[in-house]
C-alpha cells in the first residue's frame, strides 16, 4: 500500500494506486483532472508549481473542454504525468499551498471526451446465449458467427452523456403480440452494465491494428450503461440492426482509469473454442478483474437495491481482439474513439447485466426494498454502476455512472 501525505479514505476508489483523468469544472473554466480520495487534482495548476517539469506537457493541453488533445499526447507523456502524480503526492512533506485540491463535491464533472466515434460490442458469451434463448431456439442461442468474431454494430455518438445525466424515456414504435404496429412511450425500458474503452492513438484509412498492437492504442477504460428499449428495439430489429432502441442515450462515467493502473487486475481470458481465425489470435493475459455492480434506487424511500453483481473477466472476446477486428478491413480509429464492451453477464441469474435477463424478459420480477416489483425501469428510478479492482493491498474503483429516468416528453 502506498502511503500519501494526503488523507485518503480507506474505502475510496481513488487510491494512490489510481489517478485516473476526467474533465472538471472549476469556477467556469474545464480543466483536466484527476482524483485522489475525496479531492479532484487541478492538473493546470500543478503546471504552475512546476510539477510536470521534464515532461513535455503543454498548460494549454491541461486546460481543455475534453481530453482528447491530452490523449492526443501518447503515453510517452500521459504515463510519466500519472507516475509523477503518484511520486508528487507519496512525497513528503505536504505543499505549503494545496489550492490544487478541489472538494469533490465543489467540482462539476463533465463528459471526459468528445466522443469521435462509438462502436457497440455483444461479446459476452452468457449475456448472448441468455438473449438467443428468450428470443430464439433454446438449442442454438448463439449464431454462427458469434464464436468465430466480436460481433458489434456502430452507434450514436451525439447521444452519449455524462454520468449524473437524466435520461428521458424514449418513444417509438412497438408491436405487441398479435397486434398491429402502435407509436408511444417505451415500457421496457432497460439498462446494460458494460465498460468503454478510449481509443489514445489514431490510425490512418487501410492500416489495420494487430492484437499486439491494441493495447498500444488503447488508454483506458470507464463504466458505460447502454440504455435500451427493449419493446422498440425487438420491432426494428429486423432485418438489420440497433437504431431507435438504443440510440437515446447513453451514459459513460466522468473518470477513465488507464490501462497501465490497471496492470495488476490482468486475468486469464475465458477458453475460445473454436479456434480463432490468426488476426484474432493473441499472446497474454488480456482480460482484467473488475468487479462490477448494478444498483436501482427507488424514487419514494430511495432505498439502494443492487440487482447485479457481475465482473469483467466474464467476456468471451476481449478489448484487443475487438479493436483487432475493427481495424481488419481497413477501418481507421481516431482519438476519441469510444468502443463499449456489450452487456457483461455470468453464469450466475445474479450476474445478469440486464433487466431483460435479470427478469427473464419481465416472466420473474425483482423485488425492491420497498416492497415495488421491477421487471423493467420505471420512471424516476435511479440506475448506478460501479466497478472495484481489488488484489491484496491494491485496490482502484471507477466511481460511480448513473442516470435518473424521467418520464417522456
Amino acid at each position: 500500500m502506498m502511503n500519501s501525505w494526503l488523507d485518503i479514505p480507506n474505502d475510496t476508489d481513488f487510491t494512490m494506486h489510481n489517478f485516473p483523468f476526467g474533465i472538471g469544472e472549476i469556477d467556469g473554466n474545464r480543466h483536466v483532472v484527476s482524483r485522489l480520495g475525496n479531492y479532484v487534482i487541478n492538473l493546470s495548476a500543478l503546471y504552475d508549481l512546476e510539477v510536470f517539469n521534464g515532461i513535455t506537457v503543454e498548460k494549454s493541453t491541461l486546460s481543455s473542454a475534453f481530453l482528447n488533445s491530452f490523449i492526443e499526447q501518447g503515453k510517452s507523456i500521459t504515463v510519466p504525468v500519472r507516475e509523477r502524480l503518484i511520486e508528487f503526492f507519496g512525497s513528503s512533506p505536504k505543499p505549503d499551498s494545496t489550492d490544487f485540491l478541489i472538494p469533490e463535491d465543489q467540482v462539476h464533472m463533465k463528459l471526459p471526451i468528445k466522443v469521435t466515434d462509438y462502436t457497440d460490442f455483444y461479446s459476452s458469451r452468457e449475456h448472448a446465449t441468455n438473449v438467443g434463448t428468450m428470443f430464439r431456439d433454446p438449442n442454438n442461442a448463439l449464431l454462427p458467427n458469434w464464436l468465430h468474431m466480436p460481433v458489434g454494430y456502430h452507434g450514436r455518438a451525439s447521444s452519449i452523456v455524462v454520468s449524473g445525466t437524466d435520461i428521458r424515456r424514449p418513444k417509438g414504435q412497438q408491436k405487441p403480440v398479435e397486434n398491429s404496429p402502435l407509436f408511444g412511450s417505451s415500457k421496457l425500458l432497460d439498462f446494460e452494465l458494460e465498460m468503454g474503452f478510449v481509443v489514445g492513438k489514431s490510425t490512418d484509412l487501410g492500416d489495420s491494428v494487430s492484437t499486439s498492437e491494441a493495447e498500444d492504442h488503447i488508454f483506458g477504460l470507464a463504466l458505460f450503461n447502454d440504455w435500451s428499449a427493449r419493446d422498440i428495439q425487438s420491432w426494428e430489429y429486423v432485418p438489420l440492426g440497433p437504431f431507435l432502441g438504443k440510440n437515446f442515450a447513453s451514459t459513460l462515467s466522468p473518470w477513465i482509469v488507464t490501462l497501465e493502473a490497471l496492470e495488476p487486475f490482468r486475468i486469464e481470458s475465458p477458453e475460445q473454442d473454436p479456434e480463432v481465425l490468426d488476426y484474432l489470435k493473441y499472446d497474454g493475459k488480456k482480460n482484467y478483474d473488475i468487479d462490477l455492480f448494478v444498483d436501482i434506487i427507488t424514487p419514494e424511500h430511495h432505498e439502494v437495491n443492487t440487482v447485479c453483481s457481475s465482473n469483467f473477466q466474464y467476456m468471451y472476446w476481449n478489448m484487443c481482439q475487438q479493436l483487432a477486428h475493427q481495424t481488419v478491413n481497413g477501418c481507421n480509429i481516431t482519438v476519441g474513439d469510444l468502443y463499449a464492451s456489450g452487456t457483461i453477464s455470468g453464469k450466475e441469474p445474479s450476474s445478469y447485466g440486464s433487466m431483460l435477463e435479470l427478469s427473464w424478459r419481465g416472466s420473474k420480477p425483482l423485488k425492491m426494498k420497498d416492497g415495488s416489483q421491477r421487471k423493467f425501469i420505471k420512471d424516476g428510478d435511479v440506475v448506478r454502476l460501479r466497478g472495484r479492482c481489488q488484489k491484496g493491498d491494491v485496490s482502484l474503483g471507477f466511481g460511480i455512472c448513473e442516470g435518473k429516468v424521467l418520464p417522456a416528453k
